[in-house]
């Protein structure tokens, strides 16, 4: 993505973490939270790849469009899987939004990225809506509730670091969205 460096840095780190603990997710011993990490994982370490800035890293021209067809496959992947779980909608929406930036990234060059356009186009107004949405009910999931407490849960089950992780993709999302 082009934007400043500091801030594309911080992306990085935050959506290569986010993956990282995903892939510990994949090892839980409950079957639907391992399907969904995976997903989680390879979002987390895309979008960490597709942020890292422009003055540090110029992709080669075939970059974007692997990154579109991974992607692509993906939300495939999340529209099957969405006839089981609704939750796979969100995965769908997310990789369809992969694809979207990376078309967009592959279709000019890095001069023409960024503030100083025409206006926000259409679909990417509606990706910032939906995942502005997102992100603050995925921060009201995050508030406790009394009463809660229990046995102790290995850090790969804990509900609440997965939810945290899903807050942190939406916000990166929404960076991302926003400096393309």
């Amino acid at each position: 993505m082009h934007g400043p460096a500091s801030p594309g840095w911080l992306l990085v780190a935050l959506c290569a973490a986010t993956g990282a603990y995903c892939l510990l997710r994949m090892r839980s011993a409950v079957e639907e939270q391992r399907k969904a990490a995976g997903g989680e994982a390879l979002m987390g370490f895309g979008m960490a790849a597709m942020a890292v800035p422009a003055a540090a890293f110029t992709p080669p021209a075939w970059a974007w469009p692997a990154f579109a067809a991974v992607f692509g496959a993906a939300a495939l992947r999340a529209l099957w899987a969405a006839r089981v779980s609704a939750h796979h909608l969100h995965h769908l929406v997310g990789a369809g939004a992969m694809v979207y930036m990376a078309a967009v990234m592959a279709a000019a060059p890095a001069h023409q990225h960024g503030p100083g356009g025409s206006g926000v186009p259409l679909l990417t107004g509606v990706l910032l809506l939906y995942f502005t949405g997102y992100v603050l009910l995925a921060g009201v999931r995050l508030l406790p509730v009394a009463g809660t407490g229990g046995a102790a849960v290995a850090w790969s089950d804990r509900p609440e670091v997965a939810r945290a992780c899903r807050l942190s993709m939406g916000i990166g999302m929404l960076a991302m969205l926003l400096t393309m």
